[in-house]
């Protein structure tokens, strides 16, 4: 919550906006903020993007992309981030997407990989890969929630 507090009160007095594009948190990062008064300062918008249908319709992530490299990688992640911005009066987007569990991973994309990615306007893209690891649908969705709003916090600098 505290670093929720803190993207508010940054993005408050830098006049910025944000907007979020999640998959496997399903809004989650976007809930973190809101739960904050006086959020509505700084969040325009978010983008729950579950499907990749979804990506594609609404963040203008590329079939080819999604295609080639899959939901749940740094690609995808960057096209989202990039989306999300442009498709909002945000100056700063983050990008959630990942293998929550406990089904559906892979030798290649084990549960609790997730791929970040944070657009700021003016300033290209950075990328987060984490592997969380063998931890609950929960605790995995909590701590990508964390590392998306380090991002933003991050952006600030």
């Amino acid at each position: 919550m505290s670093l929720a507090q803190d993207i508010v009160t940054a993005y408050t007095a830098r006049g910025w906006m944000i907007a979020t594009a999640e998959s496997c948190t399903g809004g989650l990062a976007a809930a973190a903020i809101t739960d904050i008064s006086g959020s509505s300062a700084v969040l325009d918008r978010g983008f729950v993007t579950y499907s990749n249908a979804a990506k594609v319709e609404m963040l203008g992530v590329t079939p080819v992309t999604l295609d080639a490299h899959g939901a749940v990688s740094e690609e995808t992640a960057r096209e989202m981030a990039a989306g999300a911005l442009a498709h909002s009066a945000a100056h700063v987007a983050v990008a959630i997407t990942g293998v929550a569990g406990p089904s559906g991973g892979t030798a290649q994309k084990p549960v609790g990989l997730v791929h970040f990615a944070c657009a700021v306007k003016g300033r290209g893209i950075t990328h987060v890969e984490r592997r969380f690891g063998p931890l609950s649908r929960a605790e995995i969705r909590s701590a990508s929630v964390d590392q998306a709003l380090e991002l933003l916090i991050a952006a600030l600098r």
